[in-house]
């Protein structure tokens, strides 16, 4: 049972990178804070876990460090956490065959095209209107698809332009030592230490407010929570935030021009690392006709963890399969990439359907066709008292763990004005 809490000044809902950095932000400047997670762990759509005969950290969510970065990295100095540069080498599948390619450089010569818009339209007719290689396009797909786990049929070609154009997509890529836990969960902890309240296993139902005072109810335990602050930042995800149970009729607009994407992760642990013999060096491996189009190692870190991906359609069509039979999709691009019986090698697996999750309902956003400026519309106060924070409402580095962090501070420095 919860004791009952006192009525802080802040209650901050979701405890994942822009929750946590929210209140980090407020309490360090001696603010009283609640916040309150519907998970029974904190770091939202960063999830590390450990599996049995690895020695290194299986993530499920956010893994890699995206572009500049520089919030995540000045965390990371203040957590103590290192990172690891992450190998970039990449081969595809072509007539049954591992060829080299540099998907990401496909994927930008493609974009660069798109720099001579005069008006925004889908990645797809910008696409159909290009005279380019098909192998150009193809990987444009495949990157807009995997990367920005968008519908190439929705997502606007005007975003891609600018995201891309930023140099985000081939950039250096590290990890954190130890996974975005080891960041989330000291982070956590000193929160803790400067007298936050932090209650897992609370879902907020409900937001009640007028200008200077809010009240969140919630669940927790099977009973009602209710809390009383002058003011509340709501970090949920898009996908929560456009399916409910929380409702901002000021918001219907701007959640209208936005999409969150569907992602699925399968994280395999194989009887043996078989790149190791069929493709020394190589971490990223594209297959684009199998359910799971994209896959990588570890490097350069050994071990036998190989993980899955399927963003946009492709994992929009598998939402909703039984983790045996996303399982079972994984292993056919394990079989299309190192050959018949390459499937045989499996030893466990961990599956995430980030659509599937309630507490998600997608992987991260992307700006849909004529969207622009609905991220800051999503970002923008009301009435002086509620504050959104997420990676969805940042213009800088959306669908990144940075664009969350900065937007949790973000909202903080806005609530404390």
């Amino acid at each position: 049972m919860l004791k009952p809490l006192p009525d802080p000044e802040f209650v901050v809902i979701g405890a994942g990178a822009a929750g946590l950095a929210a209140a980090d932000e407020l309490t360090r400047a001696g603010r009283s804070v609640v916040v309150l997670e519907a998970r029974d762990r904190v770091g939202g759509r960063a999830w590390t876990r450990r599996m049995p005969g690895l020695d290194i950290p299986v993530e499920l969510g956010a893994e890699f460090i995206h572009g500049e970065a520089k919030v995540t990295h000045s965390f990371l100095e203040r957590a103590g956490v290192g990172v690891t540069a992450s190998v970039r080498k990449q081969r595809y599948v072509c007539a049954g065959r591992l060829q080299p390619v540099n998907g990401f450089a496909e994927a930008q010569r493609a974009v660069e095209e798109a720099s001579r818009l005069a008006r925004d339209m889908s990645f797809d007719a910008f696409l159909a209107r290009q005279r380019l290689p098909a192998k150009t396009k193809r990987f444009a797909r495949l990157m807009v698809e995997g990367f920005d786990a968008a519908d190439p049929r929705v997502v606007s070609a005007l975003s891609i332009r600018e995201e891309w154009g930023g140099g985000s997509l081939g950039a250096s890529q590290p990890r954190p030592h130890g996974g975005y836990g080891a960041l989330f969960d000291w982070l956590a902890r000193d929160i803790l230490a400067r007298s936050a309240q932090l209650v897992l296993g609370a879902v907020a139902s409900e937001v009640r407010w007028r200008r200077g005072r809010a009240t969140v109810n919630a669940t927790f335990a099977g009973a009602r929570l209710s809390i009383t602050a002058r003011r509340v930042i709501v970090t949920l995800p898009l996908g929560v935030l456009q399916s409910g149970p929380l409702r901002f009729p000021q918001k219907r607009a701007a959640l209208a021009k936005l999409a969150s994407g569907p992602v699925i992760r399968v994280a395999m642990r194989l009887h043996r690392p078989l790149w190791e013999e069929r493709a020394p060096g190589v971490a990223f491996f594209h297959a684009p006709q199998a359910p799971f189009p994209t896959c990588w190692t570890p490097l350069p870190l050994r071990a036998p963890l190989f993980t899955a991906w399927a963003g946009g359609p492709k994992a929009a069509r598998l939402s909703g399969r039984s983790s045996t039979s996303l399982i079972r999709a994984a292993l056919g691009s394990v079989q299309a990439i190192f050959g018949r019986g390459a499937e045989r090698e499996l030893a466990a697996a961990y599956v995430h359907d980030w659509r599937a999750d309630p507490y998600a309902r997608g992987g991260y956003s992307y700006v849909k066709v004529n969207g622009q400026g609905a991220r800051e519309e999503l970002a923008a106060p009301l009435g002086g008292t509620i504050f959104f924070a997420g990676e969805a409402t940042d213009s800088e580095e959306a669908g990144t763990v940075a664009g969350a962090l900065r937007s949790g501070i973000r909202a903080a420095r806005e609530a404390m004005s």
